[in-house]
């Protein structure tokens, strides 16, 4: 195969011209390129990097509506969701332009020699983080854009130092293209080297895999399936050099609906979990598919209001082919299960990937005896846990697997058992919401996105907030390097331009 082409996400059908299959030639020079770039560029300031992030963020806005247009035709999501994810995309280059500005994130500190120290003299120490090297970043099917070829993988190595080579999805090629040329316009504009930016397109699973293999890659960004990036994992470990693999994977955001809130609203809860289920498609890797509940008063009335709340959910055009193929054969085998309820299901749809959204129920015995039934269904499918009492519902929460979020429903009267659930929760997620739904990720300083496994492969990490560019950088330390050698952010006199530790203290 020497090109693909762009499928319209509603019909199947391909649309437009075709795009090139990269290969292992290409994933050489990329990789050549981005070594070449390395040292010029982490060698910018900081100020540079910013001018040049947003940059990349004005290039994106100056598409204009032909970015929007090609990634409804390629993932099937409505314009004003796409208007958004845009303005996410800009705003998280900005973030990190201002993270840069303020510096903190060089993590600077400094022990001044103690000659005179008995018994043995202390030598002068200073730290600071430096870039791990280029990064290869896959871009993700549900978010084409702001976790894609400019998404929160890319707006972080850039923002550390690092050359980025991403690997287009390749269910939006014409989407990449565009924001890939706008990145190029940005690194052009700024006088940087080519190679601080590449952008590989191709459907094959062995384009990616290459480019992990590759030596000069030195850590690698993704969002996708867990299969897909296990193998990513297997992968850069079995390298002579081993490197990270940050990736997100998989995820069912267990949502918690405490006694006392289901008392006082259980009907209103079960109509606002269907809003949050059918979002997007339930394509968010923060939908809620999995519900807990201890039998009692209220919860009836939650199900029955999400039984009639459902039946009126539209069907929805889901991201690819394969992707409805899957969901289809996820909601197929736990309708069939035998411990396993249809509560109700969303109205079917014309189109070859109109997802029709599902929501099940089971008991906390069938679900602790079978933990397939904790699998993550991506797409607009949830299964409610009916728990006996808290320490079944306790036992379900252990028993589940890793998350990106965790979610309590609860009123007033719910706080002492919320109390003691949430040090379980904290084992199990990376961010902990009361009285919302986890569809949505604000970035922010304080969020994080990320969990324990198979939520991420390494749950000390965040992909969405300003920690993510931690995920990019190392500690070096300087001893006893005289002025001239050492980094201008180091010296006595950058004092006061930005934050630093000497002595463990604020200085």
């Amino acid at each position: 195969m020497t090109d693909f082409r762009s499928i319209d996400a509603a019909t199947g059908q391909p649309v437009g011209e075709p795009f090139a299959v990269h290969g292992p030639t290409d994933v050489d020079a990329a990789c050549a390129a981005a070594e070449e770039a390395f040292d010029v560029y982490r060698a910018t300031s900081r100020e540079e990097r910013a001018v040049f992030l947003d940059k990349i963020g004005a290039e994106i806005m100056a598409i204009g509506d032909e970015l929007i247009e090609a990634a409804m035709r390629e993932s099937g999501l409505p314009r004003a969701r796409l208007e958004g994810e845009r303005g996410r995309t800009v705003g998280q280059l900005g973030l990190f332009a201002k993270v840069l500005r303020a510096g903190a994130y060089l993590q600077v500190r400094i022990d001044p020699a103690m000659p005179d120290r008995q018994p043995l003299p202390r030598p002068d120490l200073r730290l600071r983080m430096v870039p791990l090297g280029p990064v290869a970043v896959f871009g993700a099917s549900n978010f084409p854009l702001a976790f894609s070829t400019a998404g929160g993988d890319t707006a972080s190595a850039l923002a550390a130092g690092c050359p980025v080579v991403v690997k287009g999805h390749p269910a939006h090629p014409q989407t990449g293209a565009l924001v890939a040329a706008a990145i190029e316009r940005a690194v052009e504009a700024c006088g940087l080297p080519k190679g601080v930016f590449s952008h590989l397109t191709g459907p094959s699973n062995e384009l990616g895999a290459a480019l992990v293999r590759d030596p000069r890659i030195a850590a690698v960004g993704f969002t996708g399936s867990r299969a897909g990036g296990l193998a990513l994992v297997k992968i850069a470990q079995e390298r002579p050099v081993p490197i990270p693999v940050y990736a997100e994977m998989s995820s069912i955001n267990p949502v918690v609906l405490m006694p006392e809130a289901l008392k006082a609203r259980g009907a209103a809860l079960g109509t606002a979990f269907v809003g949050s289920l059918t979002m997007g498609a339930g394509q968010f890797c923060t939908n809620p598919g999995l519900l807990l509940a201890i039998e009692g008063e209220g919860l009836d009335a939650f199900v029955e209001a999400a039984r009639t709340a459902l039946p009126e959910a539209a069907a929805q055009t889901m991201l690819t082919p394969g992707i409805h193929a899957a969901y289809t054969k996820g909601t197929e085998t736990l309708a069939s299960h035998d411990k396993v309820e249809t509560v109700a299901q969303g109205k079917v749809g014309e189109g070859i990937t109109a997802g029709r959204a599902a929501f099940f129920q089971t008991t906390a015995e069938a679900f602790l005896a079978d933990e397939t039934l904790g699998h993550e269904v991506f797409g607009a499918s949830s299964i409610l846990v009916r728990c006996r009492d808290e320490a079944e519902l306790t036992a379900v929460l252990k028993a589940a697997e890793g998350q990106l979020t965790a979610t309590i429903q609860m009123d007033e009267g719910d706080t002492d058992m919320a109390a003691r659930l949430v040090p379980v929760l904290e084992r199990k997620a990376g961010r902990i919401l009361a009285n919302g739904w986890p569809t949505g990720v604000e970035v922010a300083h304080a969020m994080v996105h990320g969990g324990p496994f198979p939520s991420t492969s390494d749950a000390r990490t965040t992909s969405v907030g300003s920690l993510a560019i931690d995920r990019y950088l190392r500690p070096v330390s300087y001893q006893n390097l005289s002025a001239a050698l050492l980094p201008q952010d180091l010296k006595d006199e950058a004092a006061g331009t930005l934050p630093r530790r000497v002595d463990g203290q604020p200085g």
